[in-house]
């Protein structure tokens, strides 16, 4: 079967790549790079010719309110007409748990509006929600730092390897499509200040954490129920302490 992974040089899309062509698969790691862009529409149709399914594993290069919500409408608007040309049965794409509570942010802003155009477009879809991935907890930490202080909500999350996502979305391309949302999550819960507490300890890291309420996440103030998955998830394998002995290495 042809598979097209649009960003399938990016974290996710390298894995996914990499899981489907050891299953036999003739899959095409899609990106700028490589002549295809969904944003102009360069490479789009000769690339899905033939393709069965379409992941779509991009992400904005930008986070800003604007700039992200131009990308997600623009590249989901082109990436889909393409599809329908091409006659795609089945379109993937990832996305975030908790999208619909956090539309304060900008970023689930553009998400949710990539959302609607999949499930308007009248292609088989499947919408791949995971929880945050563990290789993210340093962006994280970044952006709650001012100085030597890591200001983050206490709100719970339920983190998820990129090893583990990338199974899911390799199952999800062999699979009918669903037709609606599924979710993917971590096999642990904890309070995201702690556990970025944790990982910057492990990090031998000297910033401080302090939990606070207030503090936003990129943009959006947290509850205990806006990144974690209650529906029934398909549940990662990789706790935190097995991802960061394998794949995170202290300063």
């Amino acid at each position: 079967m042809k598979i097209v992974v649009i960003g399938g040089t990016g974290l996710i899309g390298s894995k996914t790549v990499e899981r489907l062509r050891k299953r036999g698969h003739d899959v095409i790691a899609a990106s700028p790079n490589s002549g295809v862009n969904t944003i102009t529409g360069e490479g789009l149709a000769e690339a899905l010719s033939g393709a069965e399914v379409v992941l779509d594993l991009a992400n904005s290069p930008s986070f800003e309110d604007k700039a992200v919500l131009e990308f997600f409408e623009t590249s989901g608007r082109n990436l889909l007409a393409a599809e329908k040309r091409a006659g795609v049965k089945h379109h993937i794409a990832l996305s975030v748990v908790g999208t619909e509570r956090l539309q304060e942010s900008g970023y689930f802003r553009g998400k949710l509006a990539q959302e609607k155009l999949i499930k308007a477009s009248g292609i088989p879809y499947t919408i791949v929600h995971s929880t945050q991935f563990m290789e993210f907890l340093s962006g994280i930490a970044q952006s709650g730092t001012v100085g030597q202080t890591v200001r983050l909500s206490p709100a719970y999350v339920q983190p998820i390897a990129s090893d583990d996502v990338a199974d899911a979305m390799a199952d999800v391309a062999l699979s009918a499509p669903a037709n609606a949302m599924i979710e993917i999550a971590g096999p642990e819960r904890a309070r995201l200040s702690e556990l970025v507490a944790r990982y910057l300890k492990a990090m031998n890291d000297p910033r401080t954490t302090e939990a606070d309420v207030e503090a936003r996440y990129f943009g959006a103030r947290l509850n205990d129920q806006s990144l974690v998955s209650d529906d029934n998830p398909r549940l990662g394998s990789i706790t935190f302490e097995q991802w960061f002995a394998k794949s995170a290495q202290p300063t």
